[in-house]
């Protein structure tokens, strides 16, 4: 297992040229969008969820925003999930829309909690919850492999996860899922630094039966600012075993300059979402310091391990 210091030199002495572009959204006012989706298509429109939020505040909510010409655009008339870091998978051909849900503490009403929530529905109009996870974690996700099965991708904190870990399971239907399932499924084989974290943003199911996984990796300086950088890492769907350990694909210095929600927030990279090209290229989308949305086109991170 490598520390981030590792990680960044080594991907520093491979990183090339690569295309940058800022996202531009309209119909959110004077807010953010970021921590963005990939684009998807639903209804014959492509389409990106989006966090849209005040600068000055953390209660977001979920927009979708369709590609119309040069900007992407607010769909009118569609729910907006009161979630921050939207996520977007298909499972038994329903959308799934997940988000982290923001909430005053139980025990302490005047501290936040959080949990991941779900949504299902045909289309975006329909989208309804159908379930809440874990009080206190975030970055839960799930794939549907072509058996059917589901694979369930969790971020403990605290005895069992430290600052944030990527643990796995594997469930049969959806219906399986729950709150004790994903709190007891085990951690990945050692993959992020004790004093470092992180969690998944993504799978791909891979041409040789594996699963890449889009990722983030986290740490602090010595004076408490934070550091997001894009990662992946390759598992065996089956078993969760990590067949290619975790990889930097991306950093802050790689995009354009832009704002910051707060100086501490400056240097983070959080990954949204990949779309992988035909040409051997890759799109990746991401939100940057809190408060901007950019996409970067690289090297497909994950085709050098379909072989």
């Amino acid at each position: 297992m490598k520390d981030i210091t590792v990680l960044l030199k080594e991907y520093r002495a491979g990183n090339g040229p690569a295309k940058v572009e800022r996202l531009n959204f309209v119909g959110a006012g004077d807010k953010d969008v970021y921590n963005i989706s990939a684009p998807f298509v639903v209804g014959g429109k492509e389409v990106i969820a989006g966090r849209i939020e005040s600068r000055d505040s953390e209660m977001a909510e979920i927009g979708f925003f369709e590609k119309l010409d040069l900007a992407w655009v607010l769909l009118a008339n569609m729910p907006k999930l009161a979630l921050q870091d939207p996520f977007m998978t298909r499972i038994d051909g329903d959308l799934i829309i997940g988000g982290v849900e923001v909430f005053p503490s139980e025990g302490n009403p005047e501290k936040l909690a959080w949990r991941t929530c779900l949504y299902r529905g045909k289309d975006i109009a329909g989208l309804t919850l159908f379930f809440e996870g874990p009080v206190g974690m975030k970055d839960l996700r799930l794939k549907q492999l072509p058996s059917g099965e589901i694979v369930v991708l969790t971020r403990p904190q605290g005895e069992k996860g430290g600052r944030g870990k990527i643990g796995f399971c594997l469930i049969e239907k959806l219906a399986d899922l729950t709150v004790a399932l994903i709190e007891n499924a085990p951690l990945l084989e050692p993959h992020f630094a004790e004093d470092e974290w992180g969690g998944a943003n993504e799978m791909h199911f891979l041409k040789n039966g594996n699963l890449g996984v889009l990722s983030h990796i986290a740490n602090f300086d010595a004076v408490g600012d934070r550091h997001y950088y894009a990662a992946i890492c390759v598992l065996n769907p089956k078993t969760g075993e990590i067949v290619v350990p975790m990889e930097i694909i991306a950093e802050r210095a790689d995009f354009l300059a832009g704002p910051t929600k707060r100086p501490d927030l400056k240097d983070v990279v959080f990954s949204g979402g990949l779309i992988r090209n035909v040409s051997g290229t890759a799109d990746l989308y991401v939100g940057i310091s809190d408060a901007d949305a950019q996409k970067r086109t690289i090297r497909d991170p994950f085709m050098k391990f379909e072989g």
